[in-house]
């Protein structure tokens, strides 16, 4: 039977601005190709903290001097992050496999993912996002309900929540795509995040950390193998001291511990190895790998990365 794997593409992989984009996206296509022609059967997510990012920011000013228009809210922005991140790598796939007389078609779905309304996360946000603002801007921005933290200096910016997802609302839709021989992009940015009321979905002012979805993903997909591409060949513990070590194969458990005497950031390595213990503990025989893309072929030989099993 082919392996499925989940591919977590970082910020690096996708660039900033909308040119670094471009050129970012072949690049990480490159890489991704390559899974695909040793015959792996591969779904995508991504990053989208910059894009969506620039897309709040760019939706909220355009509402406030148009008097027609409204703001818009997270979900949106991230919805249409999801849509032009697709857009961009699914060319730069199906061109690369095309290149090398693959005929796969790759698909970006749009993801809603599911998160709890009593998540701890939505009184305690921890997400900046958005332009700098004055005093009087902020002061109406708490009117309304949402979180502003200043930064010296420079002033104050919206933060916001990054609940847990719990269920993607379309996984059935990217194993039917998967089961057809197509390459799926799918919970960009970790998904759109969405409270569940009954049968209606409605958007919450979230922000969902890409590789928990990731993870989920995996699970949902029944993958082998979830990879997560970051800016480093090899995760380390004891990061900038003298005894800083890198991590080749390790187990569960010492995942676990190393999680639990803090060597991971909470917003830099934590989620990725987070995500990858829950995915691998739902059943045996379950594998994550991280490194950096450029080196994912040489990992996937066993050469270098940081396998947890």
């Amino acid at each position: 039977m082919r392996k499925k794997v989940v591919v977590a593409l970082g910020h690096r992989a996708l660039g900033t601005t909308l040119p670094e984009q471009m050129v970012a996206v072949r690049n990480s296509s490159k890489s991704i190709a390559d899974l695909v022609e040793d015959g792996y059967d591969v779904a995508i997510t991504h990053s989208n903290a910059p894009q969506v990012g620039m897309i709040h920011t760019a939706m909220n000013e355009f509402g406030k001097t148009h008097d027609n228009y409204t703001a818009a809210p997270m979900s949106v922005c991230s919805a249409m992050s999801q849509g032009y991140i697709g857009y961009d790598l699914q060319n730069a796939l199906r061109e690369e496999l095309l290149d090398r007389g693959i005929y796969r078609t790759v698909s970006t779905l749009l993801t809603q993912v599911i998160v709890d309304p009593y998540d701890d996360a939505f009184y305690t946000p921890t997400k900046v996002l958005g332009r700098y603002m004055n005093a009087e801007e902020a002061n109406e921005e708490r009117k309304k309900g949402n979180f502003v933290v200043e930064e010296a200096g420079k002033g104050y910016r919206r933060i916001i929540a990054a609940p847990n997802p719990i269920k993607i609302v379309e996984i059935d839709a990217v194993n039917a795509l998967l089961d057809a021989g197509q390459v799926v992009i799918a919970c960009g940015g970790g998904g759109i995040p969405v409270l569940q009321q009954d049968h209606h979905l409605r958007g919450a002012s979230a922000v969902i950390e890409k590789d928990l979805s990731a993870g989920k993903l995996a699970e949902g997909i029944d993958a082998d193998i979830l990879i997560i591409l970051t800016n480093v060949e090899k995760v380390c513990i004891n990061m900038g001291k003298e005894n800083e070590e890198p991590l080749g194969n390790i187990s569960v458990a010492q995942a676990k511990e190393y999680m639990t005497e803090g060597h991971f950031g909470i917003y830099n390595m934590l989620p990725k190895f987070k995500a990858s213990v829950e995915f691998i503990e739902k059943k045996s025989g379950r594998q994550a790998l991280i490194t950096s893309f450029d080196k994912l072929k040489d990992a996937l030989k066993g050469k270098t990365g940081t396998w947890i099993s």
